[in-house]
């Protein structure tokens, strides 16, 4: 067991490393090449972020969430849009599901449901974020906030050897947490979990955003299946679906250096997702 553990850890953080790569070195050629004409751009731009980030959020891939957590912590995009992004991620459970051709309708639900909550949740949270941006001004994130401190830009080495620097220290930080919840996922069951938490009860909603926040693949999977299978309500399977932004919230604690503001993140998320799922059982 502990083997196989193992080498799905290995799998998993395989499957996220070009995006990892792929994130930090384009936020090494911002900071480097054109880190004042992209801000300019991107602030201006920051309004269509919510938008953008819900529809490409969709993507059945953890990648996205990921990158989102990256650029958020590099001062690229705004709450708003993070927001957005994590609440309508898709992962690879959406691709096996729609393979059977009879569920496609309810998962297309689901998934467009998750759109439009992360459309509007994100624009209201831009809006909050900018509220209280203007009563509380403060310095705000750059892109040289994720490298303070490492060491990479000790020495003029261009874009690629502070990338491949972040890379790996993110990647080996990704393993170990996906390990220990793999080996706890393994050995609890997570269908086991499921059917002691998931009760029909008025509060099944809330229950399920909170399995939906277990950084895995594996959560997702049993939620929309205890969703096609008439286990859970719509509104429940969409609490859990909003809040399980994947590997991307591992990666925020990791590269988003204020630890209070990421448990602020990870609770407004939580309160979103429960809140839209109860909203959609009471209608």
């Amino acid at each position: 067991m502990v083997a196989d553990v193992f080498l799905d850890a290995v799998l998993d953080c395989l499957k996220d490393l070009p995006f990892l790569f792929t994130a930090f070195l384009l936020l090494e050629a911002l900071e480097h090449r054109t880190l004042e004409k992209m801000n300019t751009a991107l602030a201006k731009a920051g309004n269509w972020g919510p938008l953008a980030g819900s529809v490409l959020g969709c993507v059945p891939q953890c990648g996205f969430s990921i990158m989102a957590s990256e650029f958020y912590a590099g001062g690229v995009i705004t709450l708003g849009t993070l927001m957005s992004v994590y609440l309508s991620t898709s992962d690879e459970a959406i691709v096996i599901l729609l393979s059977d051709a009879g569920h496609f309708p309810d998962v297309l639900r689901l998934v467009v449901t998750k759109i439009i909550i992360g459309i509007t949740a994100g624009y209201l949270v831009l809006v909050a974020e900018k509220m209280w941006k203007r009563k509380n001004p403060r310095r705000e994130k750059e892109i040289g906030d994720l490298c303070r401190n490492c060491g990479c830009h000790e020495e003029e080495g261009g874009i690629l050897k502070p990338a491949l620097h972040h890379t790996g220290e993110v990647l080996l930080f990704l393993f170990i947490m996906t390990l220990i919840l793999n080996l706890l996922l393994e050995g609890i069951g997570l269908d086991k979990l499921s059917s002691l938490m998931l009760a029909d009860t008025a509060f099944q909603p809330v229950l399920a955003a909170f399995i939906g926040l277990i950084p895995n693949c594996a959560a997702s999977v049993i939620l929309t299946q205890l969703y096609l299978d008439g286990v859970i309500s719509f509104g429940s399977a969409v609490a859990g679906l909003c809040s399980a932004a994947g590997l991307g919230l591992i990666v925020l604690f990791r590269v988003n250096r204020n630890a209070k503001e990421n448990i602020r993140i990870v609770a407004l998320l939580l309160l979103i997702a429960a809140a839209a799922g109860i909203l959609l059982q009471a209608f």
